[in-house]
């Protein structure tokens, strides 16, 4: 039975790369860009079937029109995914308040206004998945990507608590947490703060000497199988890492966080005094 999908940030990357692929398997796809041109191709390929939607998702009224518009085109959102976001490049001190609040605004901000925008439609349905593309970078850190890393922090704790909420509604969620992989991500998507204070220049010639490696980028179009598999999944996981890069770095991640809180557990313990 086919599916109507809801995805934000449709315009390249994996947004085109999955809308396409549950095109061609027959889904309804309702797509939203900022440029919804981009979107020429596959509606003139799919007619009907697809409902491109010009939205900013910055802009929390127009994010429940565009849900209304969906709603009386198809009738109903079985899956959303929610895809909208850049990267913002640079120091934490070099970072601008306008940068800093321009990346919160859309990775976070923008994540909740269309989660909440497709709730109540979910709820009246008591059927729904949430599929949040975060990264693994909200799970772990990397330098020069300081407020990417703290918007999608945010995100998996908004994803989270979310699903905590809402699965005895019928309502799942599944937070995505990708490694950098060859989209337009770390391209033109990309926003770049100053690189002006020179105490910094051995973190980043590290950074980009780490990024030469082809292996280190996962391919797009590996993706693709997996995440329809999961859209069919009646019980998809919460979190669900894309990428052999992502695996290995958190799975190391993680095991030094438990080692760090059984050698303080004692402390931690004491520090509750009683």
């Amino acid at each position: 039975m086919s599916k109507v999908i809801f995805i934000t940030g449709a315009s390249k990357g994996f947004g085109k790369l999955w809308a396409e692929a549950l095109l061609k398997r027959g889904d309804k796809v309702a797509a939203s860009a900022r440029n919804i041109s981009v979107l020429d191709d596959l509606k003139a390929e799919y007619g009907d079937q697809i409902l491109p939607l010009q939205l900013d998702v910055n802009n929390r009224s127009k994010v429940f029109e565009v849900v209304k518009k969906i709603e009386n085109h198809f009738g109903r959102i079985d899956v959303l995914i929610n895809n909208a976001g850049f990267g913002l490049f640079g120091t934490t001190e070099e970072t601008t308040e306008q940068q800093a609040r321009d990346q919160m605004e859309t990775n976070f901000f923008g994540s909740l206004w269309v989660a909440q925008a497709v709730l109540p439609m979910m709820r009246q349905q008591k059927s729904g998945h949430i599929v949040q593309i975060s990264s693994f970078l909200g799970l772990t850190t990397l330098p020069l990507l300081g407020l990417y890393n703290a918007s999608k922090f945010a995100v998996e704790g908004l994803i989270e608590t979310l699903g905590s909420e809402t699965a005895h509604l019928g309502i799942k969620t599944t937070l995505i947490e990708p490694n950098g992989f060859a989209t337009d991500w770390a391209g033109a998507s990309a926003v770049q703060t100053s690189s002006d204070i020179a105490d910094y220049n051995p973190v980043r010639a590290a950074f980009a000497e780490s990024g030469d490696n082809p292996d280190t980028w996962g391919k797009p179009e590996a993706t693709v199988e997996h995440v329809l598999n999961l859209i069919d999944s009646q019980n998809p996981p919460k979190r669900l890492l894309l990428g052999k890069i992502a695996y290995q770095v958190v799975n190391e991640v993680y095991k030094k966080r438990l080692e760090d809180i059984e050698s303080w557990k004692e402390i931690s313990i004491a520090a509750h005094g009683h």
